[in-house]
């Protein structure tokens, strides 16, 4: 059964690939230096930042404080009882996929992506998790009632399913972020799922992105950045599919899409690893200034950037025990350094005045450029005339 296929790519695409890989290259590097503050404290919070940016999409809108609680496996602090368990299923599948990413025997199957599904959404039998869809499927404005998609028949999912497996198994020359771009695309065209099939469509476009292996792929992730740019992720989808099941269209407009969100995603990363670069080193001469033990510097770099503090988290990932726990969590707060809220089990902490101020000072605002333009104007430049020394 034929599928989108990936368009012919052009000169100025190839060159945003470069750029995008220049920041890769730039991650990797941060990567390989700082292993141990990458593989905590920041590689937490990405992944975070993915599973709340993939589910906000949907409407289960989470605080970035319960999906962090949702990574450690923890109880959530806000989150509704739906919102929770749909956000705990998106953190299933997403962990799973992260080890699929070191898996040497791997290869992609309809049994994968049904059992994704099932990972995302066995909370809820009624969506069949698992399973493909039984009948037809519609995707229907939700501000206007109007009905703005529809799915091929659902007895030619599986054919269509094998098809995407397929592409995806094959050998090919096309670009890895294209070749994500694209299984993203066809998996939310076809539609195969009764429920989840755009959390199913990204997490696939993850897992893809995973297999190349320069960077951790929640670093190569583009949920955080659909998250936060969810209107126009819409209009191009519709741009691209135009109501129904048509494969035959030229998908260019939606790749140049996912290649700029890649480079701005990225970018991102970069500027963000670089904030908490500069807080680390504030937060350290604290530390020392006051004796405090080594193993509080992620904490008060999570309450810098105005995270909650809880007791269990602090204990289980320093292995201490909750008598020592309750002697550091106190005199960080002695000391002002923390700010406690609640009693009991509700108690959590949160960064006092100083550290707050820390993370503004090196806080960078701002949007990444559009990377097409980065590329236009270097050619510009390159082709304006020279004048004569």
């Amino acid at each position: 059964m034929m599928i989108y296929e990936p368009p012919q790519l052009t000169d100025e695409d190839f060159a945003v690939i470069e750029l995008i890989n220049e920041q890769k290259q730039k991650l990797r590097y941060y990567v390989q230096n700082n292993p141990h503050r990458w593989s905590g404290l920041i590689r937490r919070n990405m992944m975070a930042r993915a599973i709340q940016g993939s589910n906000s999409i949907e409407g289960y809108h989470a605080t970035i404080d319960d999906v962090i609680a949702a990574v450690d496996d923890e109880d959530p602090m806000e989150a509704t009882d739906e919102t929770w368990r749909e956000i705990v299923g998106y953190r299933n599948a997403l962990t799973y996929i992260l080890q699929l990413s070191e898996d040497e025997y791997f290869e992609f199957h309809p049994q994968l992506l049904r059992s994704l599904h099932f990972m995302m959404l066995q909370h809820s039998l009624e969506k069949m998790p698992g399973r493909w869809r039984p009948g037809d499927i519609y995707v229907v404005n939700q501000e206007t009632d109007e009905r703005v998609y529809e799915g091929p028949d659902a007895l030619e999912v599986p054919k269509l399913i094998d098809g995407l497996i397929e592409f995806l198994n094959s050998p090919t020359d096309c670009p890895i972020m294209v070749k994500a771009a694209m299984a993203h695309l066809n998996l939310t065209m076809i539609h195969p799922f009764k429920d989840g099939n755009g959390r199913m469509a990204r997490a696939l476009q993850t897992l893809v992105l995973s297999r190349e292996g320069l960077v951790s792929p929640i670093f190569s992730s583009i949920e955080e950045w659909l998250g936060r740019n969810t209107t126009a992720y819409y209009e191009i989808l519709a741009k691209t599919g135009q109501g129904a099941w048509h494969p035959e269209n030229n998908a260019h407009d939606w790749v140049q899409f996912c290649l700029r969100a890649h480079f701005q995603q990225a970018h991102t990363v970069v500027r963000r690893n670089n904030w908490y670069e500069k807080i680390y080193e504030d937060v350290k001469r604290l530390l020392e200034q006051h004796r405090l033990p080594e193993r509080a510097i992620s904490t008060l770099m999570d309450a810098s950037i105005g995270l909650r503090i809880r007791a269990g988290r602090y204990r289980e990932e320093n292995d201490i025990s909750d008598v020592v726990a309750s002697r550091d969590l106190r005199k960080m707060s002695d000391i002002e350094l923390l700010v406690p809220h609640g009693e009991r089990r509700g108690r959590f902490y949160l960064g006092a005045k100083i550290l707050r101020k820390i993370a503004a000072n090196h806080k960078v605002s701002g949007r990444a450029a559009d990377p097409y333009d980065l590329v236009r104007q270097k050619r510009q430049l390159m082709e304006s005339p020279q004048l004569p020394l």
